[in-house]
């Protein structure tokens, strides 16, 4: 599919009557900008995650990255340094050296780590976080499918995330027609529930995917 529309796909989703206030598709939707070059629009579009989820640590980096791409050093400055403490709280350890390498390239302190606090419990009394949101929820029973994709989500997704995705996988197949039983659907598919579920290139590739 085209960027283009991809791009007005995820609007049509978060456009008011719709579904503003869902997180995860103002991430997509910034992705898309960020695919596009639209680094200004990305940026607001990953702010917008932040404000509605300020747990998500890998939305501060990415939004501090896309001020940096729109020639936003200070404002990148300032909500880097926002997400590195996110991150050092949650844990998030992937986001938080992320979010360090991007202060530094633009000349900007990396803050002290804040003490860390304890995890509030889960649902499940497991202590499991998922890694897509950084909020504490309930572990899959099982993985969800097979192969190393399946046992990734396993590990890092919790139910809540994985129940969301079903729910926006839904209108993403009602909203583009899409039909899974053609391989180009599929992939159409599959590329939405990566990017929903934070799956980057690098994981992507160490998955086989």
């Amino acid at each position: 599919m085209d960027i283009n529309d991809r791009i007005r796909q995820f609007e049509t989703m978060v456009a008011p009557g719709a579904d503003p206030d869902n997180d995860m598709a103002w991430f997509s939707l910034a992705g898309a900008y960020a695919q596009a070059s639209r680094h200004a629009d990305a940026a607001d579009a990953y702010l917008r995650c932040t404000t509605l989820n300020p747990n998500m640590s890998k939305a501060f980096q990415l939004a501090g990255k896309a001020l940096i791409d729109a020639g936003n050093p200070a404002k990148a400055a300032e909500t880097l340094t926002q997400g590195y403490l996110v991150a050092s709280r949650r844990g998030d350890l992937m986001p938080k050296k992320a979010i360090a390498d991007l202060l530094r390239s633009i000349n900007a302190p990396v803050p002290a780590d804040p003490t860390p606090s304890s995890a509030p419990a889960t649902p499940d009394g497991q202590g499991f976080t998922c890694k897509r949101t950084g909020k504490p929820g309930t572990r899959l029973p099982r993985p969800p499918m097979r192969g190393p994709l399946g046992e990734w989500i396993h590990q890092n997704i919790a139910r809540e995330t994985w129940d969301a995705w079903i729910a926006q996988g839904t209108k993403v197949i009602n909203e583009m027609r899409l039909d899974l039983s053609r391989d180009e659907h599929a992939a159409v598919y599959d590329q939405h529930m990566f990017e929903y579920l934070g799956l980057d290139d690098d994981t992507r590739a160490s998955l086989g995917l």
